[in-house]
């Protein structure tokens, strides 16, 4: 068993793998911090200092031994109060569209560059030289007068 999941391990597939998840991390923390410190930002000045963020709507009571603000969600939500988040949500899905299109953008060049090199691949294969010499041959009976 100890050999067959060092063979699994191996396999290029699951070393890409891991290496694709830890770069994927990576990549979410730099779409969190431009949707975050960027994007919403914009979006906020551009509609009067919204800030989706901090947009939710209270579903329970307030415990008796809350004393911060009643407009913190963070602190809310700490503290146990049931919230709608819907401004914490609409960030998640702005993060999602954003990744989808970055991934997106890397496939379709990734594409172009596949389809690129597999046309010079081709175009660079020699026909072989019996596959010439037939094609000579055809050539030359095409030439010839039918009988």
């Amino acid at each position: 068993m100890l050999k067959e999941f060092q063979t699994f391990i191996a396999r290029g597939n699951v070393l890409d793998l891991a290496v694709a998840v830890v770069i994927g991390a990576a990549f979410g923390s730099i779409v969190a911090s431009l949707t975050d410190d960027l994007i919403m930002p914009l979006i906020g000045w551009v509609t009067g200092g919204v800030d989706f963020s901090s947009h939710f709507i209270m579903l329970g009571k307030v415990p008796a031994t809350y004393t911060g603000s009643l407009e913190d969600y963070a602190a809310l939500k700490k503290a146990g109060v049931a919230l709608f988040g819907w401004g914490k949500f609409l960030t998640a899905v702005i993060n999602f569209l954003i990744i989808a299109l970055a991934i997106f953008q890397l496939v379709r060049l990734a594409n172009r560059f596949l389809a690129k090199t597999m046309a010079a691949m081709a175009a660079a294969v020699a026909t072989p030289a019996d596959v010439v010499v037939l094609n000579e041959i055809l050539t030359e009976l095409k030439k010839r007068p039918l009988a």
